[in-house]
């Protein structure tokens, strides 16, 4: 639904997701190569926690607060957080973030435990593909050993594979290596250092 404006604020009434939930349904993990014990997958990840895209309300469900869990993320107003997420909505089939949340939660506040982006990349190379890349990984400290972090990360290359991508690419750092190998990711020869330039200060 379209966001709702209050003396010039956006306020939103009800869930709106960033791309459609439906896709994460079709998603057929048996193709994945990934093995879960016990088995879990998007569509059934275990007793009440549901897998779903991101929605206007997790603000409020502390979807800012687990990402500072990863990195420092700054103050961020619901406004802000809003007008990214419109802004995104915006730019369909690119931004596929995904989260984990507890359904059952005595803190709903707390109720998002894991998430990941897919970001998909149009390009003109390999006659005019897509390319994901995936970013964002993190799971609740409190939740983890639970296989989240396997499912959310298996979840996002699945979407990948939805979305037509004929590669997903990440950075880590050197101890998550063997992790990401385990889950079918490999280093490219000549190409595993990643390199910035930072051309603007920020306080991130």
């Amino acid at each position: 639904m379209a966001p709702v404006y209050e003396n010039g604020v956006v306020r939103e009434v009800e869930d709106e997701y960033l791309y459609d939930p439906a896709i994460l349904e079709r998603l057929d993990f048996a193709k994945s190569g990934v093995k879960f014990n016990p088995p879990i997958s998007a569509a059934e990840p275990g007793a009440g926690l549901r897998i779903r895209p991101l929605s206007t309300r997790d603000y409020d469900r502390g979807f800012i607060k687990l990402l500072s869990q990863l990195t420092e993320v700054g103050d961020v107003s619901r406004e802000q957080f809003l007008k990214r997420f419109h802004e995104m909505k915006q730019c369909p089939n690119t931004y596929f973030i995904t989260v984990v949340e507890d359904t059952e939660t005595a803190n709903p506040e707390d109720s998002v435990i894991g998430a990941a982006t897919l970001v998909v990349e149009q390009k003109f190379i390999h006659q005019c593909a897509v390319r994901g890349r995936l970013e964002d990984v993190v799971v609740n400290d409190t939740y983890r050993g639970k296989q989240l972090g396997k499912l959310i990360v298996t979840t996002i290359t699945m979407l990948a594979r939805e979305m037509n991508c004929y590669k997903i690419s990440l950075d880590c750092k050197d101890k998550m290596i063997p992790y990401y190998e385990s889950l079918g990711f490999t280093l490219e020869p000549g190409n595993s250092n990643y390199m910035t330039m930072r051309i603007l200060k920020c306080s991130l």
